[in-house]
């Protein structure tokens, strides 16, 4: 904190007594909100988290008396520095989130402006409407977030943006006072005229300086073209001017025209009364047409605008390239053919796939007769949604590329006339040729809007001087286009500096002196739109930093070391997505609502400390220790973040460096070490299982280790799998040939605690035709992974590579059971082995399957088939294992559940059951555990009949479900066997 900072102390603990909510100011809450999706840093006052506008009405007092700010934030994916700030920034992400009033009939939803875009729609898809502005985060995207930066979309093109469905605003106005605004007709608006308060002077201002006729004149003459729908350079008077208040013929008066797109700079809304839509058409194709050159791709998207297309959309060669590196999109590149430069996806839809197909070939007929384009795939409906993934992940994606040079985003929101934009674009190319520059091309093409973005190192002094100066090169450009600086992502920090340039000092000047007659005290995010700071100034890095390098058990060189892992998060969210958007990632923010229960927010505060760290052990930070309490580690982030950022291996990684400072403790120590404890108790299983299940004697072993009371502790069995096998595979009855022959690796938890799966495992690959071999190796190091316990891992995982890599290949594959444990090899050990077996780690990988991969594999070629099975009808539903999404496939499971002909499987859309290895046995967890599973899971679960059988192939998974549901779940080899003729 800064000295003045410091002093503001003892009114901010009396604030918090005060308040319904939270007020934090801890180093790790301001550390979380120190930064957004931009490339802007700055350590606020405060962190607010208010429950009601009595709440706000005390904030805003607050900031007036102690002349500091407020400023809102929803997702804090903002990429103009909106949510950026030295005063309070105030949260309603967490607590208004209620959808207020809903009116089917006028097709109107009131809202408060924590309500996550995608959750309304899905509110609204039974009643037949739907909010029609979709961002590429509209999954996380809050409402509040969309009305503060106007935002449009892929769709804006048929629907308007976020200004134009904006009805009606509830706001708390900087004198405390709340106010309606919404449209008013000639008389209303001068009876607000009259008002004797705060309101009253904003409608009197308005009508002074919109009646002045040379200021009319400013505005149209100096404002973007009224072509260009997206257009947010500053404050929206244009739209007011358009009113019938001041132009003959115009549409009501409202101010929602104004605070649209205000970046919060004019007033706290709290309510939000906004337009729907009738659902679009059901049926959807997308053209994905393929160039050789931007300034082609940009002709077509003029020809696609003709053909009344639902959506235009560009991607370059560069993002192209980012996708092939990303688990999670690179699966959905199979349209993609040959190396194109762009990528132009437009969207028909129809209410049959015939109509809309019948669109989309018009338009191809009309790109091939002008020579546009070299390739054509026609997605079809059930595989569009895999496409427009790939197109919406282009922002996070743009973060792997490697090294400290990124695509940063400053310039990639001006939008043009339709008609300039191939003109536009081709002087813009050339300009940046003579910076050296390739930029990145990407989004909406046929809005007049593609997001440009330089490749700069804005680590270095040069590259901070070139980020202004192709700024402000490409503002004469857009405006010589007579353009709007901003489209969609506003102006925040980043172009509100070149707002003079765009519509003339007059009207910035009329900028500034509306701010100032809302908000007298600039209490309302300050510094946005007007009176900006330098746009090179508070950024993420100083000019000149040299990037700490931290020696890792782990090896983080493939991204530059473990620091530049964290960097790679460029702040997008999409780790702040719901449980009803499916995937896996973050399952407890799912649960928390917690900023610092993100994998954004976990990278940052990692940055943030191994970066300032003035320490002997970097990792030695409380904060830290805190931001990554509640990771389970689940793997998600590693394919469903953009950026690939791999929180579960920085984890594993803090916790090894963390303990050289604070000793392992003992629980951590048990189930790193609970194959050997488990091998122990074998021994004497029954003895051991009485002391596990016994209430007296279970209940102190518990409270002893720190695990839930509530938890059952898995039972150990009297054989293991490998003793088993070692006794009774020669006796099993042979087939007449072997397929194949596979290794079955036997890890820790089916050896001990799940034998009786791993028998079945074999019986069933056996009575298939395939040879099982099982060799003396090491258990897989999961346990010691998990607990940071790096260098025992590190051991296992040295020893597995040296026995396994020279008898694995692609005729006999290492095969396992339990996914964790299996994908280990795929995912850690290539980063975890000693140097000189990391080559030999690598190739093995590639011949490592889970058993569920294996036999699908072996279905695709015919060597399985549904003949050896049951005609019997079974509904399954499974639960895939994080792991398993994460770095292979549920289908894979799905697959071998449907080889009996009528076995129907219904995968349930959850993402972590909430178990995660120890996590959920651990007392302080346990709660949160329980939370996840309720969250998707356990509901599916029990509302499954009884006939139903569940499947899950992770241990964890199993007990999980059985705790929570009192149903047990079989593992898919299993219900195979049981299914074999």
């Amino acid at each position: 904190m800064t000295p003045d900072q410091q002093n503001l102390l003892p009114r901010l603990k009396e604030l918090a007594n005060q308040l319904q909510g939270e007020l934090k100011f801890d180093s790790l809450t301001t550390t979380l909100y120190a930064t957004d999706a931009s490339v802007y840093r700055e350590i606020p006052l405060a962190v607010a988290f208010p429950m009601s506008e009595i709440d706000i009405q005390k904030l805003i007092v607050f900031a007036r008396e102690h002349k500091t700010s407020l400023i809102p934030r929803t997702a804090g994916t903002s990429l103009a520095g909106q949510c950026v700030g030295n005063g309070i920034v105030v949260d309603v992400s967490k607590h208004f989130t209620k959808i207020l009033e809903f009116n089917e009939s006028e097709r109107w939803v009131k809202v408060q402006p924590g309500v996550v875009r995608d959750e309304l729609n899905r509110f609204l898809k039974p009643r037949g409407l739907f909010f029609s502005p979709i961002t590429s985060t509209a999954n996380r995207a809050m409402i509040g977030g969309m009305v503060g930066n106007n935002s449009s979309g892929t769709t804006s093109i048929v629907y308007g943006t976020t200004r134009e469905k904006v009805m009606e605003l509830k706001v708390i106005l900087s004198d405390g006072q709340s106010a309606i605004f919404g449209a008013v007709d000639l008389d209303t608006f001068e009876q607000k005229c009259q008002l004797e308060n705060l309101e009253g002077v904003l409608y009197r201002q308005v009508r002074e300086e919109l009646q002045d006729k040379k200021t009319q004149q400013n505005i149209r003459e100096n404002f973007p073209k009224k072509s260009i729908h997206r257009r947010n350079t500053g404050y929206a008077m244009d739209y007011l001017l358009d009113s019938e208040i001041f132009t003959a013929g115009g549409e009501a008066f409202n101010f929602c025209k104004l605070l649209t797109g205000s970046e919060g700079t004019l007033a706290f809304t709290t309510e939000i009364k906004i337009s729907l839509d009738p659902l679009p058409d059901p049926v959807e194709v997308v053209v994905a047409a393929h160039f050789e050159t931007i300034n082609e791709s940009m002709k077509a998207a003029q020809v696609a605008m003709k053909h009344h297309a639902t959506a235009v959309e560009l991607m370059d060669k560069i993002i192209l390239d980012c996708t092939k590196e990303s688990i999670e999109y690179s699966k959905n590149r199979y349209f993609v053919e040959g190396d194109p430069m762009a990528l132009l996806m437009v969207e028909f839809t129809g209410k049959s796939e015939a109509e809309a197909r019948q669109k989309a070939e018009l338009l191809i007929n009309d790109l091939q007769y002008a020579a546009l384009g070299y390739a054509y795939p026609v997605i079809e409906p059930s595989m569009t949604k895999s496409a427009w993934a790939l197109r919406s992940a282009g922002l996070g994606l743009l973060a792997n590329i490697p090294g400290d040079r990124k695509a940063v985003a400053c310039i990639e929101d001006t939008a043009v006339d339709i008609e300039d934009l191939a003109a536009y674009i081709e002087e813009f190319d050339k300009m940046m040729e003579a910076y050296g520059q390739e930029p990145v091309h990407y989004a909406h093409a046929g809005a007049g809007e593609i997001h440009l973005r330089p490749i700069l190192d804005l680590k270095k002094k040069e590259d901070q001087e070139a980020f202004y100066n192709i700024s402000l090169d490409v503002a004469k450009l857009v405006k010589k286009y007579n353009g709007s600086l901003s489209g969609e992502h506003g102006d925040g920090r980043v172009r509100a500096p070149f707002i003079p340039l765009m519509v003339g000092e007059e009207n910035y000047q009329l900028f500034r002196r509306v701010k100032y007659t809302w908000d007298p005290d600039n209490i309302f995010n300050p510094g946005k739109i007007v009176d900006t700071a330098p746009m090179n100034s508070s950024l993420r890095y100083e000019a000149e930093m040299k990037t700490p390098v931290h020696d890792t058990i782990l090896n983080f060189d493939q991204v530059g070391g473990i620091l530049r892992m964290a960097e790679k998060c460029n702040g997008s969210g999409d780790c702040r997505k719901l449980p009803e958007s499916g995937g896996t990632m973050c399952p407890s923010y799912q649960a928390t609502r917690n900023e610092k229960d993100t994998t954004r927010g976990r990278a940052n505060t990692l940055r943030e400390f191994l970066t300032l760290d003035k320490r002997g052990n970097a990792f030695d930070h409380p904060e830290i220790k805190e931001a990554l309490d509640l990771c389970l580690s689940c793997k998600g982030c590693t394919a469903e973040c953009p950026s690939n950022v791999d929180m579960a291996s920085m984890k594993a990684e803090f916790q090894y460096q963390y303990y050289k400072a604070h000793g392992i403790p003992l629980r951590s120590k048990a189930f790193a070490y609970i194959n050997d404890l488990n091998e122990i108790g074998s021994r004497v299983s029954g003895l051991a299982n009485f002391g596990l299940s016994n209430k007296l004697t279970s209940g102190w072993m518990k409270s002893f280790l720190g695990v839930a009371p509530q938890r059952s502790l898995p039972k150990i069995a009297s054989q293991s799998l490998r003793s088993w096998y070692k006794q009774h595979y020669a006796g099993l009855t042979k087939p007449n040939r072997h397929v194949k022959s596979l290794y079955l690796f036997i890890d820790e938890f089916t050896n001990f605690n799940d034998p009786e799966i791993g028998i079945i495992a074999i019986k069933l690959l056996n009575r298939l035709g395939y040879e099982v071999k099982i060799v003396d190796h090491e258990e897989s190091g999961r346990s010691a992974l998990s607990k940071g316990l790096l260098e025992k891992a590190r051991q296992h995982a040295d020893a597995n590579v040296s026995i396994f890599h020279n008898i694995i290949d692609g005729n006999s594959p290492l095969v396992g059971i339990e996914p964790s444990a299996i994908l280990s090899f795929r995912d850690e050990y290539p980063r975890l082995v000693s140097r000189e077996l990391v080559d030999a780690a690598k190739k093995l990988k590639f011949h490592t399957l889970t058993i569920d991969e294996f036999i699908g594999r072996e279905i695709a070629a015919g060597n399985i088939t549904s003949a050896s099975f049951t005609q019997e009808s079974r509904t399954i539903k499974l639960h895939g294992h994080c792991h398993q999404k994460a770095l292979s496939s549920i289908s894979w499971t799905q697959k071998i559940l449907t080889l009996p002909e009528n076995y129907t499987v219904e995968v349930i859309p959850s993402g972590c059951c909430g178990m995660a290895g120890s996590f959920g046995y651990e007392v302080e967890h346990y709660e949160l555990s329980m939370q996840i599973g309720e969250m998707v899971l356990f509901p599916a679960v029990r509302k499954a009949d009884a006939e139903v059988l569940i499947a899950a192939p992770g241990t964890s998974c199993r007990h999980q479900i059985i705790d929570g549901t009192q149903r047990s779940a079989k593992h898919p080899v299993e219900i195979l066997w049981d299914a074999l003729l």
